[in-house]
């Protein structure tokens, strides 16, 4: 029988079973919930004249609570790219309100745009920051801490392994990968966020500092993020990298949708590295970074239409345009296109 079948039907059997129970006098449901998220698109590259299907995501997720103090994740998509991924499998502790501890398998805590989940993104394709340079999930632990000065922080620190999802059984390593992020929900809709992250993917530890402001009210969002990543050793080149943009909704009545969002998009990165050592275009440890991504901006305009439906549901058009320093090298998918992309939340 088929692995995503199985996985599938596992997950629903589980999310299908309603409990509840009694934790110090107070009731606590145990009913697992069940989410999705399913990106289909099409695009189609401008300048070669080709173009082609893809299924994005098709993620299913489990999430709810064991007793007022325990909660627990888990996370796989069927379908990143054409391949089956684990991505969350984590439980979390909250012994007092606002403090809580997490331990397993999760998203770093760093930057604004890399912390989104799909059905959260704006644009049918990654801003730089969230793809290439600062895109890590982990195995490890984090704590987290929320309060009100007159306005609500919310911090959080961490340390994982280094090995990412896969290289877990046999890794053992004396060293310590960190990440801290902070968020500061300003009145009026404006959020200030600060992060910084240690990796070593390698023999080289490589540090980033994130620095990012939105404001969200009145239908618009206004975002934009910086990021610098320093390599240890002057191993490689510092890179940078900028993500922002603007969107503003426009609520529709007596119509199909529900909302109509124009929006666009500027971002950049310089030469990045994955922090990897390569020789004759293969990972070994006898060579040296080399550059993995060529500079780059982009400008990405479009449209996004919102339904009316029982869950989120949203059709994204939008066209990229790509602008490539002298001398760089751009991937198969990273080039002019236009992007229709359906995605819905269950």
């Amino acid at each position: 029988m088929d692995k995503k079948f199985l996985l599938l039907a596992s997950f629903a059997m589980f999310a299908a079973m309603p409990v509840s129970a009694e934790d110090d006098g107070e009731k606590v449901d145990r009913t697992p919930k069940l989410h999705g998220t399913i990106r289909g698109k099409y695009e189609y590259q401008t300048e070669e004249g080709e173009g082609r299907f893809q299924v994005r995501n098709a993620r299913v997720s489990l999430d709810g609570k064991l007793t007022k103090i325990v909660s627990y994740k888990a996370e796989i998509d069927l379908s990143d790219e054409g391949k089956i991924k684990m991505l969350d499998a984590y439980t979390r502790l909250r012994p007092v309100r606002g403090l809580d501890f997490t331990i397993g398998q999760m998203r770093v805590p760093f930057t604004i745009d890399a912390h989104r989940s799909p059905h959260m993104q704006y644009f049918a394709n990654r801003s730089f920051i969230a793809k290439q340079v600062g895109n890590v999930r982990d195995v490890g632990a984090t704590l987290g801490y929320s309060f009100n000065v007159g306005f609500p922080i919310k911090l959080e620190a961490g340390m994982f392994n280094g090995s990412g999802l896969t290289d877990q059984k046999d890794f053992w390593t004396s060293n310590i990968n960190f990440s801290a992020k902070a968020q500061f929900f300003l009145p009026r809709g404006f959020n200030i966020t600060l992060s910084t992250q240690k990796i070593k993917p390698d023999n080289v530890s490589v540090m980033m500092y994130d620095a990012g402001a939105y404001y969200h009210a009145h239908g618009w969002h206004v975002e934009a993020e910086y990021l610098y990543k320093h390599y240890g050793n002057n191993a490689f080149d510092a890179v940078h990298s900028v993500d922002a943009f603007v969107s503003y909704d426009i609520p529709l009545r007596k119509c199909l949708f529900t909302k109509i969002s124009p929006l666009v998009r500027y971002d950049y990165m310089s030469d990045h590295s994955d922090g990897m050592r390569y020789l004759d275009g293969k990972e070994d440890t006898a060579g040296q970074l080399v550059i993995n991504d060529y500079q780059r901006s982009r400008l990405t305009g479009g449209v996004t239409f919102s339904l009316d439906l029982p869950f989120v549901s949203d059709i994204r058009l939008n066209y990229e345009k790509y602008f490539y320093r002298d001398g760089a090298i751009a991937k198969p998918s990273e080039r002019d296109k236009i992007v229709v992309e359906f995605m819905t939340r269950f």
